[in-house]
């Protein structure tokens, strides 16, 4: 376990639906729906949080064209944001980190934008998204992306993370992990976060000359 609030981090890479915005009640009207339409059980959707959408398609529904399928869940996504909002100090941490910031998703660029848009969310300017990558969460490649974009060492990186997967993602490129409670039990967290807290409101985070430090409050 690594001590976040005694190191100075390079970057930190926020994870965004359930870290940085709330949108589950649009995520689960919307794959609901496509499951109903699809005959694909809503029990089989379980488990999957932080995980792409194709990646999720693949998995419950080998029997459907996968693009295609992908692109009917992706074009709901994208018409329902209703309900999504910023999460209690998710905001201030991105304002804090500035430069050394970056929002690593498990979303398409697209569905990033409006969610973000709704939530009354300025971004920051490196967002790495499905569209940017080859193998989603719980793979390390996003975030391998986002420390290379910009330009630190992935194991002087902190990731901000919600999600079994994505903090599988941040441990497996090396970097240090905080875990919100959020979406997931504390007790699932806990063994892949080297800090877990109720949510961003918790932490302050200080940008500095050399890199970005992170405290309780």
């Amino acid at each position: 376990m690594r001590d976040v609030t005694s190191e100075l981090f390079d970057a930190v890479l926020f994870d965004n639906d359930g870290t940085l915005i709330d949108s589950r009640e649009a995520v689960v009207r919307s794959w609901l729906a496509w499951a109903g339409d699809h005959g694909v059980p809503a029990e089989s959707l379980v488990g999957f949080h932080g995980v792409p959408s194709s990646g999720i398609v693949a998995s419950v529904a080998p029997h459907l064209d996968a693009v295609a399928a992908t692109a009917d869940i992706d074009r709901r996504e994208l018409a329902d944001v209703e309900g999504v909002v910023a999460l209690p100090g998710a905001a201030e941490a991105v304002a804090a980190v500035g430069w050394r910031g970056a929002v690593v998703t498990s979303a398409s660029r697209a569905l990033l934008t409006v969610r973000l848009e709704a939530a009354g969310f300025t971004a920051p300017e490196v967002l790495v998204t499905a569209d940017d990558i080859t193998r989603g969460k719980p793979d390390p490649e996003p975030y391998l992306i986002g420390a290379q974009r910009l330009g630190a060492d992935p194991t002087r990186c902190l990731v901000v993370e919600d999600a079994p997967a994505g903090l599988r993602a941040g441990r497996a490129a090396g970097a240090a992990t905080v875990a919100v409670v959020t979406t997931s039990p504390r007790e699932e967290l806990e063994p892949l976060a080297d800090l877990v807290v109720t949510d961003l409101s918790e932490l302050s985070f200080t940008l500095e000359d050399t890199g970005v430090r992170v405290a309780l409050r």
